[in-house]
């Protein structure tokens, strides 16, 4: 059985589930992009190619398992996208909490059933079907819960908006023990510059007590300066417009000290370095056209 254990974005990570690209199908037609970035590089003709995203996410399994983490990938669908593990389920404490994603997506969490039966059945738990939920939106740090949403009223017209006001309450419901802090993000289906897809396309946090933040991802600014005031100005990565867009605030912690980052983004690089951290640099150029990154990537199931 797997005793799962995740109670914040950056304890030494144990296992994880990461993605895979080996077949991931035709380039897709702009109308049935889910996102306004993958459209942006279909109409240039610079949709990633299949042998690229396949040698940039088996980087990043070589390096975890250089550092002995226990990899589960995905059984292989034909012609299907399995690179954003994040986005089908997440891990709370012990429970398995499944996602309710785009529908065109429902078979993403069948190909990895195989870790689900690994996995006490009292431990998994459906969300009601109103309640909308990536795990892109939903990051547990130590006593809270930080979830990205949107709660206008256009709601549905919006492609890009993955997370409801539906899932903030069911979570508060299920981890009655934590604080559940909702964030409204900037959504928009045709500008990815003005679009925060997720959560942790705007915020994440790194280390013990400093975070990678974009305030123009945050539509209320009294939320956004709830983080900062959490975290402290001082120990804050403040990220341009065109850095939120090459996904920067997408990197992944392997623990406190060390930070899956891609090798392009320079100015970050170099401040984890400054602040002591170890950055394992990875190639993900390619797989960030599809507005995803090293975070999208992977599912931690346990960390310390």
């Amino acid at each position: 059985m797997l005793k799962l254990n995740v109670t914040n974005e950056t304890s030494r990570l144990k296992a994880v589930v990461l993605g895979t690209a080996f077949s991931n199908g035709p380039i897709p037609k702009i109308e049935d992009c889910y996102d306004p970035k993958s459209a942006e590089h279909v109409k240039a003709g610079t949709y990633p190619k299949v042998e690229d995203m396949v040698a940039e996410i088996e980087t990043v399994a070589a390096i975890f398992s250089k550092y002995d983490i226990e990899v589960y990938r995905p059984k292989q669908l034909e012609n299907y996208n399995q690179i954003f593990a994040r986005d089908i389920a997440f891990v709370i404490d012990d429970k398995f909490v499944k996602a309710n994603i785009l529908p065109e997506r429902d078979k993403e969490i069948d190909a990895i059933q195989y870790v689900i039966d690994q996995i006490n059945p009292e431990n998994i738990i459906t969300l009601p079907e109103e309640a909308h939920v990536e795990g892109g939106d939903v990051m547990p740090w130590n006593e809270y819960i930080f979830v990205g949403t949107y709660s206008g009223d256009d709601y549905a017209d919006y492609i890009t908006a993955r997370t409801n006001m539906d899932a903030v309450i069911a979570l508060q419901e299920l981890f009655p023990h934590k604080i559940v802090k909702s964030f409204e993000l900037r959504k928009s289906n045709t500008d990815a510059r003005n679009n925060a897809l997720h959560l942790d396309c705007c915020f994440q946090p790194i280390g013990t007590d400093k975070a990678i933040i974009h305030r123009n991802g945050f539509l209320v600014e009294k939320e956004y300066q709830f983080l900062v005031d959490l975290f402290g100005k001082e120990n804050l990565f403040e990220i341009t417009s065109e850095e939120m867009y090459n996904m920067n605030s997408n990197v992944f912690s392997i623990s406190e000290e060390v930070i899956v980052s891609e090798e392009n983004f320079t100015r970050l690089n170099t401040w984890l370095r400054e602040q002591g951290f170890t950055v394992e640099e990875v190639p993900y150029a390619e797989i960030s056209k599809q507005e995803g990154l090293l975070r999208c990537s992977t599912m931690p199931l346990i960390r310390e």
